[in-house]
């Protein structure tokens, strides 16, 4: 199969875009949107970062090209470091006060408040979103119940707080030229929050990084972070219900201790993994378990590129990484219905029914989802944005491939 090389040298032009910024929330680990962060400064390895903090890890700064984001009075907030997440309800006055006139083009990546940054009339304003701010919008029943605030007065603060900072996102999206979703599902969230249309650029994911296993063995893999909305105590409580069936969980986080405390002889409890180590149990899999409503996945890819078949609950973006098909050709796992012990059960004793999934396939459908995909369709936005908004001279195109056997 032909190698494709990506040659972004007219994408580097500043001629051809002027001065460029990138605007994201907030840099203190090294995750799935910094990946995207990561991807775009290669596109524009000149642009200007900026962040309401930044305590990115020294060790991996390379990923941003080895810049230090312009940051906002946050930063220098008392205990900001461990808890610049608290300064939540003045981040939006603190993402205003960037003075981005100078830029020509802006482009935020944005899960909280970076799309609101101020913008003119003479500038182009394209923004990646992860997710309209998920705890303001539709999941703020779901994150009030789970921090135990459904009630009382802090309640009502804190629903008041949410409230502003709808409105503030609302009324911010207007300064949006372009939107661009990291799926469909985001795309929706987008048209309900926002009112406006967003064209879908899936995040970048290292499938190369993967290899395809040869050998899978008589176990089922959780690999997450052990927050609320991943509900891994959930899985372990329907393995609990499925002493036949192993489990290994690996992960750290809140809800371990809720984890360990309903795990049963054949769950199997790692912790924090190496990525060495998860790799090859991702590989060794029967399949790997995923109960979380997710904006895209990125670990349901990584699974599959190591040719891992995915049992994941049916909804948000998941529904468009995982084939559900019972053709050998297609398939590459199947979805349950509810976040529910039950659920989880008849999803698993269908997947034993099943003929075997297809390593191959799985891998080939992760393979959608590269680093150089990400780059030639996020191109493809900015240019016509910058074209729409600015009469852009579409005389070449940005991206060029180079085919070599």
């Amino acid at each position: 199969m032909a190698n494709v090389t990506l040659a972004a040298t007219l994408a580097n032009d500043t001629r051809r875009f002027g001065r460029v910024a990138l605007v994201h929330d907030w840099l203190a680990a090294y995750a799935g949107s910094e990946k995207v962060v990561e991807q775009i400064l290669q596109l524009f390895p000149h642009a200007d970062l900026y962040s309401i903090v930044d305590f990115f890890p020294e060790s991996q700064r390379g990923v941003l090209g080895g810049k230090r984001a312009h940051t906002s009075f946050i930063q220098h907030l008392p205990r900001a470091r461990k808890s610049f997440r608290s300064y939540l309800p003045l981040m939006p006055l603190a993402i205003e006060q960037f003075d981005l006139s100078a830029y020509d083009l802006v482009i935020s990546s944005s899960h909280a408040v970076a799309k609101g940054v101020l913008t003119g009339p003479h500038q182009v304003h394209v923004s990646y979103v992860h997710s309209p701010i998920r705890y303001a919008w539709d999941l703020q029943h779901q994150y009030l119940a789970e921090a135990g605030m459904q009630h009382g007065m802090k309640s009502w603060i804190v629903r008041l707080l949410l409230h502003y900072m709808r409105i503030w996102d609302h009324r911010t999206a207007h300064g949006v030229d372009a939107f661009v979703a990291n799926s469909a599902f985001v795309g929706r969230r987008i048209r309900k929050a926002y009112g406006s249309d967003a064209t879908v650029v899936y995040p970048p994911v290292d499938v190369e990084r993967f290899e395809l296993g040869t050998q899978h063995e008589d176990f089922y893999l959780i690999a997450s972070r052990m927050v609320p909305y991943k509900r891994i105590p959930l899985i372990v409580e329907a393995f609990a219900a499925m002493p036949s069936r192993r489990l290994v969980v690996i992960g750290d986080g809140p809800d371990f201790a809720r984890a360990k405390a309903c795990a049963t002889p054949n769950v199997t409890l790692l912790g924090y993994q190496p990525d060495a180590v998860l790799v090859d149990y991702m590989q060794r899999a029967r399949a790997f378990v995923f109960a979380a409503e997710e904006d895209f996945g990125i670990s349901v890819v990584e699974a599959q590129a190591c040719g891992t078949p995915v049992i994941a609950l049916g909804r948000g973006g998941v529904r468009e990484i995982v084939v559900d098909s019972a053709d050998p050709e297609r398939g590459t796992g199947l979805f349950f219905d509810e976040q529910n012990v039950a659920s989880i059960v008849d999803a698993v004793e269908r997947f034993e029914a099943r003929p075997l999934f297809r390593g191959e396939v799985c891998r080939r459908n992760a393979l959608r989802f590269t680093a150089e995909r990400f780059k030639h369709e996020f191109m493809d936005v900015v240019e016509r944005a910058m074209h729409d908004n600015k009469g852009f001279a579409d005389t070449a195109p940005a991206l060029q491939y180079r085919r070599s056997a």
